[in-house]
């Protein structure tokens, strides 16, 4: 993952410390500082408690606690503790005030989700479309402002913001492809519309080191996701007049698709440039975001603090040195407004513009706020120690966006800018003698190569810690990217909106960049990948890179890779000897499990595509080789049950990123790659044997003379004292044979086939496995309707306990422990998470 250089707003803040007027401004006392420090510090730990609550309390409590930290001010201020208890006092307040107000938040907003009894229901919405909507194979997408709803010609209230979803239907060839202009004639930002939908509460995948979407839902303000009705039977959209206050985005859209128009035989530029005119990361080609993390320079392909704080310093130079001349024109100008005070504001107002076009993201949020903090400061005159401007600067994007505590680039910002701070706290930006044009660019150049180093070391831990990635030719990729992005294709991308003929040659400048960073990513070890440790070594790490680069002497700094080497050294706990575990992750409708003995893995099925092309996003990209990295593991064994896409869309990912496993399936051609009953094999005490399909299934080209779904490779692994049992998608007539054929056979765990249909699970395999449990993957209210009701009669006829993807999220079950199973939503419910 990327290392974004965050020097830029300390180099603002010194840049309008040099233009403000000079006074005798004495700093604080002690005590003072100390108390500030103390508050700030508080209200940060307060909001990181309250994100910690798996459910909310009732709205008062929260109200006490503001009322406690209120009290608590007023009473310090009154008594004037000591300078130990005014510490403690204000920590204390601001810790309460910190997680009253997070939690008074959040209890408001909850309390508009989604009524459940409107789930699935044909509900009429008028509002408008409130982002760009993001088009794709399968229909578009877009954030949808409600401004009234009906239900069977009733008034209801759903939630004020709304994903949706408007598919597309099949193209005319029926072929399978999906065609844009059979469903959305094409959507712009702005519009009002008028539509029918169906809403579901938001609900992610649940899986360890995974991206939760529930919270990145929440932190948008959206409340329910769904989709619009646009078939035969349904009433059709009616689109109508628009509104004048949205031709923002309605404006970024059009520049999106100029560029595109432009740009169409490059995509790849096109999309680069998109993302940093209007913020439109969706452009980026997924190999493309492999290429740029894997180098490093992944936060300079989207708008981020860096180019936020670029803009602004640009910005505030300009201003600067435009009021100046103003002033030569119009004297009365300076001494109204001041040169410093001037540029200060206009820098920022400018940057806030900018953030504005460019979508908004919190990422430019959380930069602009920062801006605004320092800058404050500086024109006040204000010579705060670094610690309490730097926890301001995190207390007020916290007051903004307090779950942008949870997020990574959150860390990677404040923990970049504070290191900066520590090593060099604005000494840099005293007055200096005016220097030659040619040694202020070398000068830049050290200070540039310094700042990256500096940055680079320091958080590499952190960077470890969030991602399991490490960019090893990341400094010197950052060395040319920085520059060639911040300072030439970046301005050449914006005026291309005025100048069109601009955006090829920053075009060319992204493929010159391109190049040369896919012969950096072709390195050997370009990019080193650990398990993800527990938080005490993480920490640990993290204070061995800061000490690393901290102004000690260098015995103290070599101390600092004491601290960085167990986490680097760490390596996740496997099952003993003679055991073995089933993680059956959460991927949807679908099906992926991993099965790991005490030195080797296999994974059963790969999950599902999340589209009908074949370039679609897949559940082996998206959550099957995350995990893998998170823990480490090198797969030995693949094994996909069959070829429906739901088991083996994420195929090519997994093999692409996994080359030395070997591969089974009931699919291939070649013989010593398919699943035939009778192979096994034997790893670390635990026994694997494939149960189905027999030799006799299969034609000579290898393809199954039964259905797709009744060609499922049947899985049984086994330690002599438990055992698992994984059918695929396997029918009740197979169910029936098999359990003919081997009626001794048992199971401690079952994975339910074909995800708990009405097809499969038949009385006459339950009562031959006799399962303790079962694991149903399937998706989120899925159309299928699995598990079906018949099916779950079954197992609580027979006493079996069950548990399914979509309330448990990734289930762990452990041979050591057989009577315990492991839910990935109840190890780290939050209360933002769907209840399940």
């Amino acid at each position: 993952m990327g290392l974004p250089v965050k020097a830029l707003p300390a180099r603002l803040a010194g840049i309008l410390a040099s233009l403000a007027p000079k006074k005798n401004d004495r700093p604080g006392n002690g005590r003072r500082g100390a108390g500030q420090a103390g508050t700030l510090l508080g209200g940060v730990l307060g909001v990181a408690l309250q994100l910690q609550q798996a459910e909310l309390f009732p709205l008062g409590f929260y109200g006490v606690a503001l009322a406690l930290a209120l009290l608590l001010m007023v009473v310090a201020w009154v008594w004037r503790p000591a300078w130990r208890w005014g510490v403690v006092i204000a920590l204390l307040a601001g810790a309460l005030a910190g997680f009253g107000l997070t939690g008074a938040r959040a209890a408001h907003f909850a309390a508009g989700a989604l009524d459940p009894a409107l789930q699935g229901l044909d509900i009429e919405i008028t509002g408008r479309i409130d982002s760009l909507p993001q088009r794709g194979a399968q229909g578009e997408r877009f954030e949808f402002a409600v401004e009234a709803a009906r239900l069977r010609g009733e008034p209801v209230r759903p939630p004020p913001r709304l994903q949706l979803s408007w598919y597309g239907g099949l193209d005319a060839a029926g072929e399978g492809g999906w065609s844009l202009a059979a469903g959305s004639p094409g959507l712009r930002a702005g519009e009002r519309w008028r539509f029918t939908v169906r809403l579901r509460s938001p609900h992610g995948n649940a899986n360890p080191h995974g991206f939760d979407r529930e919270l990145w839902l929440w932190e948008r303000g959206i409340q329910a996701t769904g989709y619009v009705r646009s078939g035969p039977r349904d009433p059709a959209p009616q689109k109508l007049d628009g509104s004048p206050w949205h031709s923002l985005d309605a404006a970024r859209q059009a520049v999106s698709e100029r560029i595109d128009a432009r740009l169409a035989g490059d995509p790849r530029s096109a999309g680069v440039i998109a993302a940093l005119v209007v913020g439109e990361q969706s452009a980026i080609d997924r190999a493309d975001w492999d290429l740029f993390r894997t180098t490093g320079v992944a936060h300079l392909m989207s708008i981020s603090g860096l180019h936020v704080t670029m803009f602004a310093w640009l910005a505030t130079v300009l201003v600067a040195v435009a009021w100046r001349r103003l002033a030569r024109v119009w004297p009365p100008a300076l001494h109204a407004v001041p040169t410093p005070l001037a540029s200060g504001v206009g820098g920022v107002a400018l940057a806030a513009a900018y953030a504005l076009f460019s979508g908004w993201g919190v990422p430019s949020q959380r930069t602009l706020i920062m801006l605004a903090v320092v800058v404050t400061l500086r024109l006040g005159v204000r010579r705060w120690p670094w610690p309490v401007v730097w926890l301001l600067a995190m207390v007020a994007v916290l007051v903004l966006d307090p779950w942008a505590l949870l997020q990574p680039g959150f860390w990677l910002s404040f923990v970049a800018v504070g290191i900066l701070f520590a090593t060099d706290p604005g000494g840099r930006w005293r007055a200096q003698a005016p220097l030659g044009a040619l040694r202020r660019a070398l000068r830049a150049m050290v200070s540039l190569v310094r700042e990256q180093g500096i940055v680079t070391v320091a958080l590499a831990p952190l960077t470890l810690l969030l991602f399991g990635q490490f960019s090893l030719v990341g400094l010197l990729a950052n060395l040319v990217a920085i520059p060639l992005v911040t300072l030439w294709i970046t301005p050449l991308a914006m005026l291309g909106v005025l100048l069109p003929p601009l955006w090829d040659a920053a075009a060319w400048a992204v493929h010159v960049m391109a190049l040369g960073l896919t012969w950096l990513a072709q390195w050997p070890w370009a990019a080193i990948f650990r398990p993800v440790a527990p938080w005490p070594l993480a920490v640990s790490a993290v204070a061995g890179g800061v000490l690393l680069v901290l102004r000690l002497p260098w015995v103290l700094r070599l101390a600092g890779l004491m601290l960085v080497w167990p986490a680097l050294l760490y390596t996740p706990p496997r099952p003993a000897p003679g055991e073995f575990e089933l993680l059956a992750l959460d991927v949807g409708q679908g099906s992926a499990v991993l099965l790991r003995t005490a030195n080797h893995s296999l994974l059963y099925d790969t999950g599902p595509r999340y589209g009908p092309q074949a370039d679609a996003a897949d559940a082996g990209d998206r959550v099957v080789l995350p995990l893998l990295r998170a823990l480490g593991e090198t797969l030995d064994a693949v094994l996909v049950s069959h070829r429906d896409s739901d088991h083996a869309g994420g195929a090519a990912s997994v093999q692409a990123a996994q080359p030395q496993a070997r591969w089974l399936s009931s699919f291939d051609p070649d013989p010593f790659r398919r699943c035939i009953a009778g192979r096994h094999w034997h790893w670390d005490g635990v026994d694997f044997e494939i149960l189905h399909p027999q030799p006799a299934h299969y034609r000579e080209d290898g393809t199954g003379r039964l259905s797709s779904n009744a060609m499922s490779c049947v899985l049984r692994v086994s330690n002599g004292r438990h055992s698992a049992w994984l059918g695929g998608d396997i029918d009740a007539t197979q169910e029936v044979r098999l359990a003919l054929a081997r009626p001794e056979l048992r199971a401690t765990v079952m994975l339910a086939p074909h995800h708990g249909s009405q097809t499969s699970s038949s009385p006459v395999l339950l009562n031959t496995l006799m399962p303790r449990w079962v694991i149903v993957q399937s998706g989120y209210r899925n159309r299928f309707g699995h598990p079906a009701e018949t099916v779950l009669e079954r197992y609580r006829q027979r006493g079996i306990p069950w548990v399914s993807s979509p309330e448990c999220g990734a289930a762990t079950w452990r041979s050591a422990e057989p009577d315990a199973m492991d839910c990935q939503r109840e190890i780290r419910r939050r209360y933002w998470h769907h209840p399940g």
